[in-house]
């Protein structure tokens, strides 16, 4: 998966928006105003993830405390994540050794977490509009 293919998926996602809060560099996808992505690019020097990952193009996404230690011991391009929480979130280093399958459901994971965690008749309006399977993948 390459940054334009994260950014599109990400939107395939039912009512995300894009936004820029942090700036140009870094582009942000909500569900009803609540962050489930971050897309950003790790600089030359690689500071953000590590030496290895200079220059490429990477995910935050919410995850599963659990699951996120599995997924560390899994794929080498899966890390704690750059600039927050350590325990709920993961970066996704978007390089080809990273199976796009894989990359797309860690996205509908985390936006379903951020669905579910949504106030009670946000989500309700939302399930109104989409199927479980649209929301919950």
């Amino acid at each position: 998966m390459n940054y334009q293919d994260a950014v599109n998926y990400c939107l395939s996602r039912p009512e995300t928006t894009q936004d820029y809060p942090f700036g140009p560099d870094a582009a942000v996808f909500k569900v009803r105003g609540k962050m489930f992505a971050l897309l950003g690019t790790c600089g030359p020097s690689g500071k953000e993830l590590g030496i290895e990952f200079a220059d490429c193009d990477f995910l935050n996404l919410k995850c599963d405390p659990d699951e996120a230690f599995m997924l560390r011991d899994i794929f080498p391009e899966v890390l704690p994540a750059y600039h927050m929480s350590k325990k709920h979130w993961i970066s996704v280093v978007l390089k080809e050794s990273m199976p796009t399958n894989e990359t797309e459901r860690l996205i509908d994971r985390s936006y379903s977490l951020v669905v579910k965690g949504l106030k009670k008749a946000e989500r309700a309006q939302l399930e109104l509009h989409y199927s479980a399977e649209e929301l919950y993948r």
